[in-house]
């Protein structure tokens, strides 16, 4: 469907964290003629070669077969972390709307659909050694989120069992953070009120070391940038991790910040996590720390060799620019990425 104009992609979920950072690559590069970013609130931002509708995935008042009609590529992003006490409103968006975005790609006759796994698909893994996207993608079952990802898997190998004609990508990346989403992740996971001040070191009186507690982080400009590779090469399909080194844990936080680590039970942290969870004074439930707590660390062999990617920032400086966004209120000329700087 390329024309001489360029390619088309869609994007939903277009305002949000990866969203606002693949918009900006996009509407940037030379092969891609227009960008349509679709959000439930169009923001006031207005890149080069970009277009906006008002579309909710989730709703049947939304035609996404028109929305997708004539596209290249669809990316899809549009994700609900909360409410998290109430999983079935986060399923009926994150599932339901997703299914009816890969129906629609496949009705709009959408040659290329990339979505947005993630690492908390996988089922508990090694946190001593890296794996590869072979690894079994069932989730932790008791978090919502990872429930969800793991459940669009199998719909995407239903997917394309009876669509081989579409190429099909999924991403999995590690968490993605970047000085923009300092504010709007704050009020996902951490809270409204959460003071953004308090990610300053000197507030610290220790560091919490948990065990099991080791991740990976990835800087969301990186992500967007492989999201690009994978609209663009022809050759692309299947799943991709991404990830940046090194692994992120208590000591690798402890010399960042230059705070004492002390260690912490994993039952005392969850029941901290649980109380305050119960209490709704903490948006991210004890099912989500405990997926946290058992997620693999990723091997992202195959996207460096088959999409040529390598992220451009280490996880030490992902992690120092988004604390910094934590204390200046960092935020995006979008709904769900205002600045707030709270405390």
């Amino acid at each position: 469907m390329s024309s001489a104009t360029g390619m088309r992609v869609v994007v939903t979920g277009a305002t949000g964290n990866v969203g606002t950072s693949l918009v900006r690559v996009l509407s940037k590069e030379p092969e891609v003629g227009s960008v349509r970013g679709l959000a439930r609130r169009v923001p006031e931002w207005s890149p080069p070669k970009t277009q906006w509708a008002a579309v909710d995935v989730a709703s049947d008042r939304f035609d996404l077969a028109e929305e997708f009609a004539g596209a290249d590529a669809v990316v899809h992003l549009a994700w609900a972390f909360q409410p998290t006490h109430d999983p079935a409103t986060t399923w009926r968006t994150n599932v339901l709307g997703s299914m009816r975005v890969f129906d629609a790609a496949a009705e709009a006759g959408v040659p290329a659909l990339v979505h947005a796994s993630s690492v908390g698909a996988y089922s508990p893994g090694p946190k001593d050694r890296a794996v590869d996207e072979s690894w079994p993608t069932h989730g932790w079952p008791d978090a919502a989120y990872c429930r969800e990802k793991a459940y669009l898997e199998r719909a995407l190998d239903t997917f394309e069992r009876d669509h081989p004609e579409t190429r099909v990508v999924r991403m999995r990346p590690a968490f993605l953070l970047k000085r923009e989403s300092a504010s709007e992740q704050r009020r996902i996971f951490g809270g409204r009120f959460l003071p953004g001040p308090l990610a300053r070191p000197e507030l610290l009186p220790f560091l919490p070391d948990i065990p099991g507690l080791r991740v990976q982080a990835l800087h969301t400009d990186d992500a967007a940038h492989a999201y690009r590779l994978a609209v663009l090469s022809a050759e692309a399909r299947g799943a991709f991790n991404l990830a940046a080194e090194p692994p992120v844990d208590a000591d690798l936080l402890g010399e960042m910040l230059g705070t004492r680590r002390i260690r912490l039970p994993r039952t005392a942290a969850r029941s901290a996590v649980a109380a305050a969870w119960g209490l709704r004074l903490l948006p991210a439930s004890p099912h989500l720390f405990d997926a946290v707590l058992r997620l693999p660390l990723m091997d992202c062999t195959r996207a460096r060799v088959e999409l040529g990617w390598r992220p451009v920032r280490t996880a030490t400086q992902v992690l120092e620019e988004f604390l910094l966004g934590m204390q200046q209120g960092a935020g995006e000329e979008t709904e769900p990425m205002r600045g707030r700087k709270v405390g």
